[in-house]
């Protein structure tokens, strides 16, 4: 199974990070503009439309207010299996650090991911920081 741990910095306190990231209905207005265009969730599912055309679905796990943390699984056609989660940690300053850990399979699937996480934080930190 392939593993991907990525980590961005962001100038905003830990909690406004948290507070946009929680609303898991509101990505694509909330955490990462420009990255999901589209996010409509149905119970503790949500449906994304990312801005490269990738269609994914995505089961909620947890929210964890005591961790930072959110945690889900996709599926598609593409993936046999996927689990991520993303956690808030303060850093000094008021700023924070957000950690994006994603385990799947198949194996070759991992550098296509493994970019679309790093635009997913590219765009967090800007959204975060700029507000766009």
């Amino acid at each position: 199974m392939a593993s991907i741990h990525k980590d961005v910095r962001i100038e905003a306190p830990a909690r406004r990070v948290w507070e946009a990231m929680r609303d898991v209905g509101a990505l694509h207005t909330r955490l990462v503009v420009g990255f999901v265009l589209e996010c409509r969730l149905e119970g503790e599912v949500r449906h994304l439309l990312f801005a490269n055309g990738v269609q994914a679905s995505e089961r909620i796990v947890s929210v964890d207010d005591e961790r930072l943390r959110v945690a889900w699984s996709a599926t598609g056609p593409r993936l046999s299996h996927h689990n991520a989660s993303a956690q808030v940690f303060d850093e000094p300053d008021g700023r924070s650090r957000v950690t994006w850990t994603a385990d799947l399979l198949p194996h070759d699937m991992a550098p296509a991911i493994a970019t679309m996480i790093d635009q997913g934080l590219a765009a967090m930190k800007r959204t975060l920081e700029t507000g766009h």
